[in-house]
């Protein structure tokens, strides 16, 4: 079954397995409308997590805010977002939420309108962001502090939320002048004659950006239910990197997420690139995740953050065993 529903620019997708049987357990999961939404098209399709058991039901949010909002208030139990938003529920809204495992690094890129050359040429003009006070907005926010320009006073935030809104918010120009951008919609610009000043990576070092994160009272709840969601999501991921599938996956992207083949080639061969894309086994990185909280307390402030408070990988490793 599939019923795709259209939520401004957003497209939100509630996909069942056909393999998926009548005492399967429902799992519903949030993610953003990227090109990183793949291993879930190939759990469904190459039914990885209805051999586990679970019923995948999957939607796209138009916002890291829409997307907090709706954990917070039971709309779904499992989201694949940038971790630092798992990090803002619990300091910020006073949501008891836990990351359950890693994802990837982003493949976020520092994208600058036709006009722009340098970081420099952003003051005076807008940054163009999801949510202005977590994740990608806070790489931007250090990378631009770096170049001597400090958010509210050298340049404005315009928050438009997820990647299709900073697509259109980009190709429109005007004064917005950069964003942090990943697959598609950075090959998408820079198709399109807008340039990349780097990859986030590279100018701020290792970042654990995507991860699941669920509410701490429903994966206590259902622990073993989340471990089999966590084994399909793994094996489904270990597919996307078998290289010996690329022509597949690539006809998948252009199938599923409606991009040429140029675009879906691009998307995937990036995506697959060790420190940029998928961790392998959607493992956390623990460098990459310090990194995470280093970053958020110098931009946001407050005290030292511990990282075992926001994490609980004993189902990610209870997953590993069930992986095939």
């Amino acid at each position: 079954m599939k019923i795709i529903h259209f939520v401004g620019a957003a497209a939100a997708l509630l996909l069942a397995g056909p393999a998926a049987a009548a005492d399967d357990t429902l799992v519903r999961v949030n993610t953003f409308p990227t090109a990183r939404s793949l291993p879930f098209f190939v759990g469904v399709e190459k039914g990885f997590f209805a051999r586990h058991g679970i019923k995948l039901e999957f939607e796209f949010t138009e916002s890291s805010s829409a997307q907090r909002q709706g954990l917070a208030g039971g709309k779904f139990e499992v989201v694949h977002s940038a971790v630092d938003n798992a990090i803002a529920m619990i300091e910020v809204a006073k949501v008891d939420v836990v990351i359950v495992s890693g994802g990837d690094g982003g493949t976020n890129e520092f994208i600058v309108g036709k006009d722009i050359n340098s970081f420099a040429d952003v003051r005076g003009k807008a940054l163009v962001t999801d949510a202005p006070n977590t994740a990608y907005a806070l790489q931007a926010k250090k990378i631009l502090l770096r170049h001597g320009l400090k958010d509210g006073v050298d340049y404005r935030i315009n928050a438009v939320g997820a990647g299709p809104f900073r697509l259109k918010a980009m190709l429109e120009g005007g004064d917005n002048a950069a964003a942090i951008m990943n697959l598609p919609f950075s090959a998408q610009t820079i198709e399109a004659g807008l340039k990349s000043l780097g990859r986030t990576v590279d100018l701020l070092g290792p970042y654990q950006a995507g991860g699941a994160f669920v509410l701490r009272s429903w994966a206590k709840a259902n622990g073993p239910v989340l471990e089999r969601y966590l084994a399909g999501y793994i094996e489904s991921l270990r597919w996307v990197l078998d290289k010996n599938n690329r022509d597949e996956a690539i006809a998948l992207l252009m199938s599923k997420r409606n991009l040429s083949r140029s675009l879906a080639t691009r998307s995937y061969d990036l995506m697959i690139e060790p420190g940029f894309g998928f961790n392998p086994d959607a493992k956390l990185s623990v460098e990459g995740f310090n990194n995470v909280l280093a970053l958020r307390q110098e931009i946001e402030g407050g005290p030292a953050p511990e990282p075992a408070k926001y994490l609980d990988l004993t189902y990610y490793d209870r997953a590993l065993k069930l992986a095939k």
